[in-house]
């Protein structure tokens, strides 16, 4: 499998394999760089592999087989207390019997730190986390969110080379949890460290990432910014899973220089960005995301079109989802802007949908072997 390089290799994963029992790889080959600073996702099913590289890193599983290096240093056999690492759990972790200024002095005690120094780095931190006032009260008598900004705290207190946060905000409501990753986004652009983040959540990995390694089956399908991601899936499963994703099945018929013609299982032949299927007579899937896919009024005699049928409107407050039948038995859906321009069709009404070739990418089909796995 090909590096997956950041911009320098502060951190690097080099052929990391894992087993528990010695037949089935969990991790199959990773291989990552990561810049000094940077923010990386890794993202995927439960059970992809995704928790596990992270265990790895955190010294609290073994590898199987390859190394782990932070800064040049190879840390793959040496204990989790000298690698130099914070952690944020899902949990909190935090100390009840303690208070919140204790807590956060507790990982500087342990590294012998002078008394006049933690009392001046905890303050430093409080204000940091806008939880000055906070600092004689327990954990117990904190929201959720503080607890949260507490754990962060104390896991960039000592300066670590790495901060790993595992599901961090899975224990949070919707809107507290959207309030968290603005935090934890605001903390890392003021202090600059590094992160490994580990998630399950989409939107959340694409709102905070600087990049994002999607997992599946042990092996990283792609890693890459995630407007590339969203906008360029190397594979069928990625375009899948990250976002929404209209598929429509057909047959290369022409390759051109960034480009190829397919036609489509309903007859229609369409021209699309070339992507990780690419040779004539190969079956693929023609990937289409619903707010790239409209109405032939609005491209205009532009892109490529496909008649359907009209099933059902959604109303989802910003935007409107409609749900369409085409020829080929797809199931198409458009996301349009909840506006005054939103048509109205009747039930089982033809409609012609359109899209423009740069939109759109031809993918491996579920029955073809994909490059990229």
């Amino acid at each position: 499998m090909a590096e997956l390089s950041g911009a320098q290799g502060f951190l690097q994963f080099t052929k990391v394999k894992k087993t528990y029992d010695h037949k089935n790889l969990v991790v199959k080959d990773f291989n990552l760089n990561v810049a000094k600073g940077e923010f990386i996702t890794l993202l995927g099913p439960s059970g992809s592999g995704k928790t596990t590289c992270l265990m790895m890193l955190a010294g609290f599983e073994d590898v199987t087989s390859g190394a782990i290096l932070i800064n040049g240093r190879n840390v793959t056999s040496i204990a989790p207390y000298e690698r130099n690492i914070g952690m944020v759990f899902q949990q909190y972790a935090l100390f009840p019997h303690m208070t919140i200024r204790e807590n956060l002095a507790y990982p500087l005690q342990l590294r012998k730190m002078a008394k006049p120094a933690i009392r001046a780095k905890v303050d430093e931190y409080l204000k940091l986390i806008e939880l000055d006032a906070f600092g004689g009260r327990y954990p117990a008598q904190l929201s959720g969110g503080q607890r949260q900004r507490v754990a962060l705290a104390r896991a960039l207190i000592f300066e670590p080379d790495i901060v790993l946060m595992d599901e961090p905000l899975g224990a949070l409501d919707k809107k507290l949890r959207e309030q968290m990753q603005f935090e934890i986004k605001r903390l890392h652009q003021q202090l600059g460290f590094t992160v490994i983040y580990v998630t399950h959540d989409q939107t959340e990995a694409l709102t905070m990432s600087d990049r994002i390694a999607v997992f599946n089956n042990g092996v990283v399908q792609q890693c890459d910014a995630p407007h590339v991601l969203y906008e360029r899936p190397a594979n069928l499963f990625v375009a899948d899973f990250i976002g929404e994703s209209n598929t429509l099945e057909g047959v290369i018929e022409q390759v051109e220089e960034q480009s190829v013609q397919v036609r489509l299982k309903g007859g229609e032949l369409v021209r699309t960005q070339r992507a990780n299927c690419e040779q004539v007579g190969m079956p693929t899937m023609v990937s289409i995301r619903p707010e790239k896919l409209t109405f032939t009024d609005k491209l205009g005699v532009q892109g490529n079109r496909i008649q359907a049928r009209f099933a059902a409107r959604h109303y989802v407050g910003e935007y409107i989802r409609y749900h369409f039948h085409s020829a080929c038995g797809s199931e198409l859906v458009v996301k349009y802007l909840n506006d005054s321009s939103a048509p109205q069709f009747s039930p089982e009404q033809e409609v012609a949908l359109a899209w423009l070739a740069e939109h759109s990418q031809a993918l491996d089909h579920p029955h073809t072997p994909s490059s990229t796995h």
